[in-house]
């Protein structure tokens, strides 16, 4: 699955095996991750981690040998990091809410607006890549504008929490330091 679950509809039925994190665009904090895996691949993986938490019941699987096993993809879960987990449930109900469409459509909307104002191509999606200028890291620092500058390029992207106003500013502060 490609990281950007949380603003791109995916439809996990079409893979044989999904995997992402929830950091960024699920909202979650770091050390969250999904995993997917269709019925019928099951057996052929091994799950290298698998501990208490990857048997059918937990709480009565925790003691004893052997190590039992759920039939189901839950057998490739380990224990879960619970501070993570407990922030990343009302990130992932947020994001149930609002819905992965509309989400979808609010930041490419977004995106599109910004690439639009600074004169770069048009192209479908939350984030925005292009060649910076060596004022950019700079300028973004002094506008509290908070995206990457790495090797000369600048990465931007666009989410719930991104407004219009966010918008006309980046493109007011970044405008002809783009190519």
């Amino acid at each position: 699955m490609p990281s950007a679950a949380g603003w791109l509809p995916i439809d996990a039925s079409q893979y044989a095996f999904t995997i992402t994190g929830g950091y960024k665009w699920l909202l979650a904090p770091r050390g969250t991750a999904f995993f997917t895996v269709q019925p019928e691949y099951l057996d052929a993986l091994t799950p290298l981690n698998a501990n208490w938490y990857a048997g059918p019941s937990p709480w009565t699987s925790i003691y004893g040998s052997p190590l039992r096993l759920a039939e189901d993809a839950r057998r490739f879960n380990v224990s879960p990091a619970w501070h993570c987990w407990v922030a990343a449930a009302p990130a992932l109900e947020l994001l149930r809410d609002v819905g992965v469409e509309a989400i979808h459509a609010h930041n490419t909307l977004l995106a599109a607006d910004f690439r639009e104002a600074v004169g770069l191509a048009p192209y479908h999606s939350a984030i925005v890549s292009a060649e910076a200028d060596e004022k950019v890291p700079e300028l973004m620092a002094e506008a509290g504008i908070v995206a990457a500058v790495r090797a000369g390029r600048l990465r931007l992207c666009f989410h719930l929490t991104t407004t219009a106003d966010d918008v006309a500013r980046a493109a007011e502060v970044l405008g002809g330091h783009l190519r």
